[in-house]
């Protein structure tokens, strides 16, 4: 199968590291001319180089600016109006205890992880919809379906993500536009490998072994029993954004390594 997505435009939220950068760099690597977006000019600049250096033929374009907000939201739709593919990966995360979380802190999490790729559906969907083919993708979370209990307001927004893209796929259905969602499980990302870096200096282990370690301790259901790799789940990120993926929609495709207990 070779995917290719020349003349696609294609947007990334979030994709100055981790499965944001990934997926924007698979998405180069099939044709694509990426937008690549993050909050700070340094880190948008120093991810645009390390992709063209990776990439050396890639078409790529950038947004700085805060998506969170709805302010951020509009000049990015003013500055880009259109997009082929629209990949909602902007999110946050962090534990902290159902009874110590305040009101402001949920507003946060349902203002950056669900009404940023509610804000953009609404803004290119239509141009897709009238074009007869445009890709959808919501970067959601195997804690969309096991809830942690450590941070409740996170899943509470993954799983918004899941309701919000099976609504978007039925309401345009036969357009030729899809929509879904990815759930990936534990990944190495640059995040956890930052969270896991004094085990790896106390260890003597290697960041993939710790990130194993960690994995069997607070996900024991994963069946791979290790992290994914950040390329793993952006290969299906790019696959369900290709023309090959043209029967999908509406559909929350899984790459938790098993971790969801669930035939």
């Amino acid at each position: 199968m070779k995917i290719d997505l020349s003349g696609k435009t294609a947007l990334v939220t979030g994709s100055t590291a981790g499965i944001g950068w990934a997926a924007a760099k698979g998405l180069a690597e099939s044709g694509a001319t990426v937008i690549v977006n993050g909050r700070k000019e340094a880190t948008v600049a120093e991810a645009v180089s390390t992709l063209r250096k990776q990439v050396p033929d890639a078409q790529i374009q950038h947004f700085t600016g805060d998506l969170g907000t709805a302010q951020g939201c509009a000049a990015l739709v003013a500055a880009i109006p259109a997009c082929d593919i629209l990949i909602n990966n902007l999110g946050i995360y962090g534990p902290k205890d159902f009874f110590e979380t305040p009101d402001e802190d949920w507003a946060h999490f349902f203002e950056v992880n669900v009404m940023s790729g509610v804000r953009l559906s609404r803004a290119y969907l239509p141009g897709m919809v009238s074009q007869g083919w445009g890709r959808v993708v919501f970067v959601s979370s195997e804690s969309a379906i096991n809830i942690p209990t450590e941070m409740i307001h996170y899943g509470f927004s993954k799983t918004a993500q899941l309701s919000i893209a099976r609504g978007l796929a039925q309401r345009v259905a036969g357009s030729g536009v899809t929509v879904n969602s990815v759930l990936p499980g534990p990944t190495l990302s640059e995040g956890l490998a930052e969270m896991l870096q004094d085990e790896v200096k106390t260890s003597g282990k290697s960041v993939e072994a710790v990130a194993a370690d960690f994995v069997m301790a607070h996900r024991p259901s994963s069946i791979i029993r290790r992290a994914a790799t950040v390329e793993e789940v952006a290969n299906m990120i790019v696959y369900i954004s290709s023309k090959q993926a043209s029967a999908t929609t509406g559909a929350a495709l899984r790459v938790d390594g098993g971790v969801i207990s669930a035939i």
